[in-house]
């Protein structure tokens, strides 16, 4: 799917490879052709969205799918700094993760998430969830300009 002339850009937030790799397949098989872009570390996610290091000459992504559960800064304090930072707010975050606690979703949109999206196990479930993030955050939601 593209919008426009150029593909979309999303960073794909998570630890586990097994889920990277799920994600990658199912967006492919959903046919969302754009391009993934994947980090295992909060850390990380803000040195890409950011621009630094060696991540100097990546465009800045179109839409955020970010893991809670991560290693060190974890999924919750990586919304609230990009939700705090003037040049990435605007970027929308789509919490995917396997928490189901009231108290994760609860606190992923007081932190200003786009969305919950908790991970199914099945893997035609994911194919699903792909298929709808493309066709409503890729397909018809007019997303912000990339300051680049």
């Amino acid at each position: 799917m593209v919008r426009g002339e150029r593909p979309i850009d999303i960073l794909l937030v998570e630890d586990n490879p097994g889920d990277v790799r799920l994600t990658e397949e199912a967006f492919e098989e959903a046919r969302v052709s754009n391009e993934i872009h994947a980090v295992t570390r909060g850390k990380e996610a803000l040195a890409y969205l950011r621009r630094e290091g060696n991540y100097q000459n990546v465009d800045r992504p179109d839409i955020v799918l970010l893991d809670l559960n991560l290693p060190g800064l974890n999924g919750i304090d990586v919304l609230e700094t990009i939700k705090d930072d003037p040049e990435l707010r605007g970027i929308p975050v789509i919490i995917l993760t396997s928490s189901t606690a009231e108290e994760d979703v609860v606190q992923g949109y007081e932190k200003h998430a786009n969305a919950y999206l908790t991970k199914p196990v099945d893997a035609d479930e994911f194919v699903d969830i792909a298929r709808t993030i493309g066709e409503f955050w890729i397909q018809m939601v007019e997303l912000p300009p990339r300051n680049e």
